[in-house]
Order: structure tokens, then C-alpha cells, then sequence
């Protein structure tokens, strides 16, 4: 609508109820930039493993036992695995 019929960022927005025209402005820099790629929704997708906030609070004794189950048992497989 923008790009195509000429319509400012404001026109755009009120017409598909979109509470800020800012967004309409974000999302034409991307198609513009980045091309329809640029629109597709990029929420969740993590670049690198050491995304988030470090771990503050401590396991207590039982929740640490089970992780250290979990990676033995992993490993564990893994070692089968690399066997065959």
C-alpha cells in the first residue's frame, strides 16, 4: 500500500488498524532493505547458543542430581552412537 499505491506510513496503518504507524515504517525499511525475507517473522530464532540471561538462582540438590542424570545418560548414548 505504501510502496504501491503511494499511501503515507499514517493512511497505511488506520486502513489495516495498526494502532502505530510506526510499525509501517519499520516494515517497509525492511523490505527495502532485505526484501520480502526482511517481513518474515523473526522472534525466537537465536544467532548464537549464549543468547538470554545467565542462570542467578542456584538448583537445589535433587534438581541438580537430575540434570547430571540427564547429561550422563546423553552421553552416554551419544558414546553408543559414535560405536556403531
Amino acid at each position: 500500500m505504501y510502496l504501491e499505491k503511494g499511501m503515507g506510513y499514517k493512511s497505511v496503518a488506520s486502513e489495516l488498524q495498526i494502532p502505530d504507524h510506526s510499525m509501517v515504517r519499520k516494515w517497509v525499511k525492511n523490505y527495502k532493505t532485505l526484501g520480502a525475507e526482511g517481513l518474515e517473522e523473526r522472534r525466537g530464532k537465536t544467532r548464537t547458543p549464549f543468547t538470554g540471561r545467565p542462570r542467578t538462582k542456584k538448583l537445589t540438590l535433587e534438581q541438580e542430581v537430575q540434570k547430571l542424570r540427564a547429561e550422563n545418560d546423553f552421553l552416554k548414548k551419544l558414546l553408543l552412537l559414535q560405536r556403531r
